[in-house]
């Protein structure tokens, strides 16, 4: 059992289910996912994103944004309408309540980052990041959905 729990894939799972429950806690008052605040943040970074690009700048399959989308639209949080340069494609933008919405979230969610963190040290912390991102990054290849942060213009 000891090599089992000590495997990255079963760790990073462990991590995650972790982060989450830290994250949702925090955020409890105002009921947000951390794909949810995902969503939110590159939205109000990029207005009227296309559906597809959303779910490749969160790594997200299709099913999975669709999902997330579908549950903000329910809260109107986002509005979602045909793109204007192409009507197949879905446009998504934040409504003006989805804008306060991540603007309350802000304090909760940093405050979820601080807890995560906070059984390392600052050289741990920034350490472990660079890790995060280094694995990722080179095995952003092997992933089950792309990872496409949207440029300015998209």
């Amino acid at each position: 059992m000891a090599r089992l729990y000590a495997r990255p894939g079963f760790l990073l799972r462990r991590a995650h289910q972790i982060s989450a429950a830290v994250f949702e806690d925090e955020c409890r008052e105002i009921a947000l996912t951390p794909a949810q605040f995902g969503a939110l943040t590159v939205l109000a970074a990029h207005p009227g994103l296309g559906q597809s690009n959303l779910a490749r700048a969160l790594g997200f399959d299709k099913v999975t944004v669709l999902r997330v989308l579908r549950g903000l639209e329910m809260r109107g949080l986002v509005s979602r309408v045909p793109a204007k340069h192409n009507r197949r494609n879905v446009a998504v933008t934040l409504t003006a309540t989805g804008t306060a919405a991540l603007q309350e979230a802000q304090k909760p969610a940093e405050k979820a980052y601080k807890r995560l963190l906070a059984p390392l040290n600052q050289h741990q912390q920034e350490q472990f990041l660079n890790l995060l991102q280094q694995l990722t990054g080179e095995l952003e290849s092997d992933a089950r959905a792309a990872f496409v942060p949207p440029t300015a213009h998209a």
